[in-house]
């Protein structure tokens, strides 16, 4: 027996606003709102998603789990402009200057990576 990732937790001030970017940048919808918060997820829902949960205080500090995306069907390039459009931002957390990822934060702070090399690299 093991164990599988059921949903990943973000913390937010403003969780309609994270929830709302996280289904821009990962094509998602919500599957569920409630005072306790919104899951968004893929439109399977076997699949894992990610809960956005509200708290009352900023993010501070480096994010001690992130998520990395890889462009998929685009250019690392377009997709490092489609996310920045979407309210991404670049962050620097001491990556070095030839890393084969860019780091950017949501529009709360959370970090995430976007991998240089794209789904169809693989």
């Amino acid at each position: 027996m093991t164990s599988r990732i059921a949903v990943l937790c973000i913390d937010a001030v403003d969780p309609p606003a994270v929830a709302d970017f996280w289904c821009r940048v990962l094509d998602w919808q919500v599957r569920d709102e409630s005072e306790g918060g919104i899951e968004i997820g893929p439109s399977d829902p076997a699949q894992p998603g990610i809960d956005v949960l509200p708290v009352p205080e900023r993010k501070s500090g480096k994010n001690r789990l992130h998520l990395d995306l890889r462009a998929d069907g685009s250019t690392t390039e377009q997709e490092l402009r489609r996310l920045l459009q979407l309210g991404a931002t670049r962050v620097d957390v001491g990556q070095p200057p030839d890393a084969s990822w860019t780091v950017l934060a949501d529009p709360e702070g959370n970090e995430f990576c976007l991998l240089h090399r794209t789904m169809q690299e693989l």
